[in-house]
């Protein structure tokens, strides 16, 4: 028997269909089942997750007992999550529109794990369920949690690899799998014209906890009134296939593969403009608070360089101006321009305060690099 099964709600199998999915893991017929499931701990927000959970337990085979693991995680349209009454009544419809929630389970039923490049994998899926509300339920692979240091040869391993997906022709034919295609240019409609620039033009700026964003805010301002041009900018630039969100906590370390990585969470895969992974890679722990920002400078020059040697080995080549150019307009778009904690300014300002040098300095880095890349981008244009 399998004890709080209950606690997966629609996802709880019958037990004739949970029996296959453990022979399908034990690689046995089995005669008998005794186990548990387990809310799984996860603080980070998703806008698409509606529950994750473990389901351990012994299956008795004739060869003895054997354990098995999954992984349980149930996804459904952003509409249905609670995150979603954050959104003003005025902008739901395009919200609910704007976000994917059916390309996980689409990635899961396809064949992606057998064409990702070396030095990358994805969990395999046991299931993949469709459910009412509506809803789709995944059964996937544990894989062991390693607490593993990002040290700058793991960064560096990692844009290698994310560079090598972004450039295999077989990913790049998988890219739009969730047949949801995602644009900066909806996302500047969306969530930019709708969320952060208002924020960024209130007087947020008079927040105690916002002290390191002080010198900021005239370039930010002075950016942003410059975003229809560089968006029309990054949509000239090439496309190619991206996981969408590769934050460390996302490139797990694979058990069987010291170098190697597991992919996980695949909500965001789609096609999107050359060096669109490396923003995530570069500032995704910085952003909720797991890392500091003291050597952002230096892993910025190690895994662009990284992730083009990726490209090259897939045959993609990018001309070093252009691949810069297409880093540092992504990195301010998503990252630098919505780096100010606005989330955060109704709790305790101490907590602001602490959160916001290394935002900070995200958004110093976007800046600059936007303007540097601008005037090389002018410099190699120009007619020799």
């Amino acid at each position: 028997m399998i004890r709080e099964l209950d606690l997966l709600g629609p996802a709880a199998p019958t037990p004739e269909r949970l029996r296959t999915l453990v022979e399908a893991q034990v690689g046995a017929p089995v005669a008998d089942l005794a186990g548990h499931v387990e809310t799984v701990a996860y603080d980070i927000p998703a806008l698409t997750t509606a529950g994750r959970w473990w389901v351990r337990g012994e299956a008795t085979t004739a060869a003895g007992s054997r354990p098995f693991a999954f992984f349980v995680k149930t996804v459904r349209p952003w509409q249905l999550s609670p995150l979603f009454a954050q959104v003003p009544p005025e902008l739901r419809e395009q919200a609910a529109a704007s976000f994917p929630w059916r390309t996980e389970p689409a990635v899961y039923r396809s064949d992606l794990a057998d064409v990702l490049p070396p030095g990358l994998r994805m969990p395999h899926a046991y299931d993949v369920a469709d459910l009412p509300g509506p809803m789709a339920a995944l059964w996937l692979e544990v894989v062991p949690a390693q607490q593993q240091p990002w040290t700058r040869d793991r960064f560096a391993a990692a844009a290698r690899a994310l560079g090598r997906l972004a450039g295999s022709p077989a990913t790049r034919a998988r890219a739009l799998l969730g047949d949801f295609p995602l644009t900066v240019r909806s996302y500047l409609e969306g969530r930019v014209a709708g969320q952060v620039l208002p924020v960024l033009r209130s007087s947020i700026w008079e927040h105690p906890g916002l002290a390191a964003f002080a010198d900021l805010r005239a370039p930010l301002l002075a950016a942003a009134e410059d975003l229809p041009d560089l968006v029309a900018e990054i949509e000239t630039l090439p496309t190619l296939a991206a996981h969408g969100d590769a934050c460390p906590n996302n490139l797990l370390p694979d058990p069987d593969d010291a170098d190697g990585f597991v992919l996980i969470d695949f909500g965001l895969w789609n096609l999107q403009p050359v060096a669109h992974d490396l923003t995530q890679l570069l500032v995704g722990e910085i952003q909720i608070g797991r890392r500091p920002a003291d050597d952002l400078v230096d892993l910025d020059e190690l895994v662009l360089a990284a992730y083009a040697d990726g490209l090259a080995a897939e045959g993609v080549v990018v001309d070093a101006t252009t691949l810069r150019r297409a880093h540092a307009l992504q990195l301010f778009l998503f990252a630098g321009l919505s780096a100010l904690p606005f989330d955060l300014v109704e709790g305790p300002p101490e907590r602001v305060a602490a959160l916001a040098p290394a935002r900070a300095a995200i958004t110093a880095l976007a800046l600059d690099l936007l303007a540097r890349s601008a005037g090389r981008a002018q410099e190699s244009s120009r007619p020799g």
